[in-house]
């Protein structure tokens, strides 16, 4: 049987990320987790729930002593940036984070080089929030009675 002759069937394009007109910006959120270890770069949407991209520091170098250093952390943030510029993303909120807890509430090396790689590949910078857990009291601290002895 031969095939129907209909009207031809229109191809629907595809565009990821919120529609937005020109020169208004979208907004997603950067949670940057900058431990002594590794490094995260992390966006979402402004809820936080829905995950747009996620790229860490040991996923762009071999060693697992360099995962935590800012050049990592350069790579990992303007993989991320390239990314959300391909969503149609164009400003980010940055929410800065350390390990916290009863652990250093100091970020580590990949937080500022991060930060830094997102704003100079064109995305716009919102607002930059510490998010770094702090306890009200906290569980006993690892290193015992009369702590690490170095």
């Amino acid at each position: 049987m031969p095939p129907r002759r209909g009207k031809p069937q229109q191809q629907e394009q595809v565009v990821l990320g919120p529609q937005a007109k020109e020169g208004e910006y979208v907004f997603g959120v950067a949670h940057i987790f900058a431990s002594f270890n590794d490094t995260f770069v992390h966006v979402t949407d402004l809820s936080g729930k829905e995950t747009i991209t996620r790229v860490t520091g040991g996923m762009k170098v071999k060693a697992d002593r360099d995962e935590a250093s800012p050049y990592a952390a350069m790579l990992a943030a303007q993989d991320v940036a390239e990314r959300c510029k391909a969503l149609g993303i164009t400003a980010l909120h940055i929410k800065l984070r350390a390990t916290g807890g009863n652990r250093t509430k100091t970020p580590g090396p990949g937080a500022q080089s991060a930060l830094r790689a997102l704003a100079r590949s064109g995305m716009k910078i919102g607002r930059i929030e510490d998010v770094t857990p702090i306890p009200s009291d906290s569980t006993r601290r690892k290193g015992g009675r009369r702590g690490r002895r170095l």
